[in-house]
């Protein structure tokens, strides 16, 4: 067999290529043959594409900045180094993340543990950064940043995210792109997210997303504007969708399932005593100088979502097990969605503030200037108590049932009102064993809003409409989950 010149030059070319993909600083630009594996060990500071041919491991907390770009080919796979506490992407304010895979080649970040060993905490989790509004004053850091862990990079440094300015911020793009077995906690008590998405504008593009078997929420928004649609929460540590501190963005078609609450990676952090399916908060904390009255206030749109819980307190930790926690002076609309098996109550309505953003008698009456709170056209099924009731000193309240179209469905099974839901679920199950297309005869088929009006027609404007059913699929529509979610429990 013979060899040319040219062969021999491509052959050492390429090789020299492979050899610079197995360690990579972030900051040189990426080799020309990119194949095999690479580290990713200093922050991305100039434009760089992470392509699907190589795996990459984060080793560490990696910032994209300096106003760089971080391209990810569809099919890649990013793994958090196990061994590099609190491995984590953070896009910082300023640069952008365009992730776009395919429901066919979704983009891959999970654990570096081998499949049978991996667990919640295992690595960080995937943030992004923006420059939209936040409502708390002063400089806000990120929970987690700023404290280095023993045995992390050294890389971890104070995250600051309030004092934007721009609502319709830019912060690129995610789409078909999964978050497995995240939330490490570098500092006590301050897991990091699945999805950490602080004043993220509404510039930014977020669709077909899923987080799995992380260690806190599954998706978290700290103000901002962005809207997403077709997200995705199994199995989450903590709650499966959070926003607070002023988020006004809108989401539709909406996932969450609970089965029980899972052991975490050896010192990763602490589980929830407080797992919800969505928890809003307005403000709290430092930097509300208004209190939970602090303007702006939270206001996003959430339509047509399905959140099902465990069906059991002993599995959803001291204070969780509710479907939907309004609290801290939180606005926002609720419609069409289906609250199921949550075993304290399908909705926590907590707190005077909370309730006067319903009106100052909890009317909900969208037509008055100053009520910005409602909950309209849910099913209830399997969770005995709609409202939660008195509970030590936390103040409670209730809304009007028949003139909202909220149905407590007493009869009707969680797994009824589906085409494919588990009986059981372990280790053994898969992503197979959910179809969440309402059954022939499910309640979920009717009883939505199909039109929106007033408000909530000018907040959801031309892209988030009404539905003429309750859930987040139709019937006999397009199983959008389908393909490119999975469900694994190690």
């Amino acid at each position: 067999m013979t060899f040319s010149l040219r062969t021999i030059a491509t052959s050492a070319l390429a090789a020299a290529a492979l050899a610079a993909c197995s360690s990579d600083n972030g900051t040189n630009p990426p080799p020309t043959v990119q194949a095999g594996a690479a580290n990713i060990t200093q922050d991305i500071t100039s434009n760089r594409t992470f392509h699907a041919e190589t795996t990459y491991t984060l080793k560490g907390f990696i910032h994209v900045t300096n106003g760089a770009t971080l391209t990810i080919q569809p099919g890649t796979k990013i793994l958090g180094d196990y061994a590099t506490l609190g491995s984590s992407l953070w896009i910082m304010r300023g640069a952008k993340i365009q992730a776009v895979g395919t429901a066919d080649k979704p983009i891959v970040f999970t654990s570096s543990q081998p499949v049978g060993s991996r667990k919640p905490g295992d690595w960080g989790g995937l943030l992004i950064i923006g420059n939209a509004i936040d409502n708390r004053a002063g400089n806000i850091e990120i929970e987690g940043s700023g404290t280095e862990p023993t045995g992390g990079s050294g890389h971890n440094y104070a995250v600051v995210y309030s004092g934007g300015t721009n609502a319709a911020d830019n912060s690129g793009e995610l789409r078909y792109v999964r978050v497995e077995f995240a939330g490490y906690a570098p500092s006590q008590d301050n897991e990091l997210n699945a999805f950490t998405l602080a004043a993220v504008g509404s510039g930014t593009k977020l669709s077909y997303l899923q987080a799995l078997l992380g260690l806190d929420d599954s998706f978290e928004w700290f103000g901002g504007s962005v809207d997403a649609d077709h997200l995705v929460s199994y199995e989450s540590g903590d709650d499966h969708f959070d926003q607070s501190e002023s988020f006004n963005g809108r989401l539709q078609y909406l996932i969450a399932f609970q089965s029980r609450q899972f052991t975490q990676r050896p010192g990763a952090g602490n589980p929830s005593t407080d797992p919800q399916g969505i928890e809003q908060d307005g403000c709290n904390g430092t930097g509300c100088t208004n209190g939970h009255s602090q303007q702006p206030y939270t206001i996003p749109l959430i339509s047509n979502f399905t959140i099902v819980g465990t069906g059991n307190t002993a599995t959803s930790g001291t204070n969780g097990g509710i479907g939907i926690m309004l609290r801290r002076g939180t606005g926002g609309y609720y419609v069409n969605g289906i609250i199921a098996r949550w075993p304290r109550a399908a909705i926590s309505l907590r707190d005077t503030a909370t309730y006067n953003r319903a009106g100052a008698t909890g009317t909900q009456d969208l037509a008055a200037a100053n009520v910005d709170l409602a909950v309209k056209n849910v099913l209830i099924v399997e969770s005995p108590t709609v409202f939660q009731g008195a509970n030590g000193t936390n103040v409670q309240n209730s809304l009007d049932l028949a003139g909202n179209s909220i149905v407590q469905n007493t009869t009707a099974t969680t797994a009824g009102l589906f085409t494919a839901f588990p009986t059981t679920v372990d280790a053994n199950t898969t992503a197979a064993a959910f179809d969440w297309t309402p059954s022939a005869s499910s309640a979920a088929a009717s009883g939505g809003l199909a039109t929106f009006t007033g408000k909530l027609a000018t907040k959801g404007g031309t892209a988030f409409t009404g539905t003429s059913y309750v859930g987040a699929a139709a019937p006999g529509g397009a199983k959008w989950w389908s393909g490119w979610t999975v469900y694994a429990q190690q």
